[in-house]
């Protein structure tokens, strides 16, 4: 099992969201982060003023998949999350050893 962390523009999660369910997806875990990439950020105009914003909002989707679904999984985020603009984000594969279920305590372990 590998653990998909996802790191997004906020604006694409409703797209992948729903490219992810479509393709049998669908429990996830979604958190706010901060963070820049190689851009180092943008400039903004703010009251006539141009400001650099180094740190910009991301969203990180994490979910676990099975060995065989990674690459179908991944090329899903992909595809919904690219604009084809700089700050699309990364996604990162880590592997999974243990996963239990808390309300039945149903276990899995890596394949």
């Amino acid at each position: 099992m590998k653990l998909i962390q996802a790191i997004i523009r906020p604006e694409r999660f409703e797209n992948v969201k729903v490219c992810l369910e479509q393709e049998g997806y669908v429990p996830l875990t979604l958190m706010e982060v901060k963070g820049r990439g190689e851009q180092k950020g943008i400039a903004l105009e703010y009251r006539g003023k141009l400001i650099q914003v180094d740190i910009l909002p991301k969203l990180m989707i994490e979910l676990v998949v099975k060995n065989d679904d990674l690459n179908r999984a991944i090329t899903t985020i992909r595809n919904a999350a690219h604009t084809g603009k700089h700050g699309d984000g990364k996604i990162f594969v880590l592997p999974v050893e243990r996963v239990v279920r808390v309300r039945t305590q149903e276990e899995w372990t890596k394949e």
